[in-house]
């Protein structure tokens, strides 16, 4: 049962295994596990992020395109249902419209940019998709009257999503359920069904091609297959599942503006996670998010319990500050692609795999 809701693809080590459960158990229940605003603000950025971080590994771990149009999708998504709540009011009615037409707008963009660029070689793609995604974060800002500009907009989700909803009177193992509860578990069931389903996709006849185009394009066009078809397709479905995670962090933050979705810092990360996960193994974008998203929310808070501890010590305690935390960041990123070539996940399968041949 498990191996078909996985799609026949099993992590292939008992240690990935372990972690990735941990994952699902930690976010399944951290409403109750880790109680506050800010750890549940934490687990609802992972859940987001690795949605995201795994359909951007579907076009560089699948199929070898480095595009960094991804961000401008994500934003199409959250402003599709900012855009059509402000217009048309809170309720179930505009999140419809604002989710579908942003999955329409995102298919249609998709589509064009496919068709028109993916004929050219890597760079040049990944130029034109650079342009494109700068383009639109501009339109973003300037057309302030539709977009709200650089405030952005901010507006009100459903009733059943609100913070204000409390459907119990009494908690629930010693937490009160409101609508942000139900908003959690809603981003938590949606994340975890477009995830299996990217498993499913990835480990399909359409996504073995997609490996054979990383390989070798030449080959797998000599072959038969077009390969800008397949691409396109691959770039269609990477934009739609980048939409969705975008329409799922406007609705948990029940805000969106350029920085939060459209910004060059955040196709950094998704980059930056897709490395340390793993590319094309898709289980990557789960154990890079985890590490990624907990290392820039609390790298700050161990630094702070490391500079009390060094405190007047010297040299150290100038180093080990949370002020200096991008540069342990960073730091901690280099060890993690020195040790980890292929990401944490290819690293723990090639440990299983050496183990069971030997």
């Amino acid at each position: 049962m498990l191996n078909r809701l996985l799609s026949h693809d099993l992590p292939r080590s008992r240690w990935l295994a372990g972690v990735l459960l941990i994952i699902l158990v930690g976010l399944a229940a951290a409403p109750f596990l880790f109680p506050g605003s800010k750890s549940l603000n934490v687990a609802a950025k992972i859940l987001v992020f690795i949605l995201l971080v795994a359909s951007y590994d579907l076009l560089l771990g699948y199929t070898g395109i480095v595009s960094f149009a991804h961000t401008m999708f994500f934003g199409i998504g959250a402003y599709g249902v900012a855009i059509a709540s402000t217009r048309m009011g809170e309720g179930w009615p505009a999140l419809a419209v604002g989710a579908g037409s942003a999955l329409v707008v995102s298919l249609v963009l998709s589509l064009v940019i496919g068709l028109f660029s993916l004929r050219v070689k890597a760079i040049f793609y990944a130029m034109i998709t650079l342009a494109v995604a700068s383009a639109f974060q501009t339109l973003a800002s300037q057309l302030s009257d539709f977009t709200g500009g650089e405030d952005g907009l901010t507006f009100k989700n459903p009733a059943v999503l609100s913070p204000s909803f409390e459907p119990f009177a009494h908690p629930v193992l010693g937490i009160t359920i409101d609508g942000r509860i139900v908003s959690y578990y809603a981003l938590f069931v949606v994340v975890l069904v477009a995830f299996a389903l990217l498993l499913r996709i990835v480990n399909s006849p359409f996504g073995r091609v997609l490996l054979a185009i990383r390989e070798n394009d030449f080959r797998a066009e000599a072959i038969g297959f077009r390969t800008v078809v397949f691409r396109t397709l691959s770039n269609v479905l990477a934009a739609l599942f980048a939409c969705v995670a975008g329409v799922l962090l406007a609705l948990w933050l029940r805000y969106t503006g350029p920085d939060t979705t459209l910004s060059f810092e955040i196709m950094l990360d998704i980059l930056l996670i897709v490395v340390i996960g793993g590319m094309g193994t898709v289980y990557g974008a789960v154990v890079g998010a985890v590490l990624f998203v907990l290392a820039q929310n609390y790298l700050q808070d161990l630094l702070k319990l490391g500079a009390t501890a060094l405190d007047g010590v010297p040299v150290l305690s100038a180093i080990v500050t949370p002020d200096r935390w991008l540069l342990w960041l960073g730091l901690l990123f280099v060890l993690s692609v020195y040790h980890f070539p292929t990401g944490v996940v290819g690293r723990l399968r090639a440990l299983a795999l050496r183990r069971g041949g030997a």
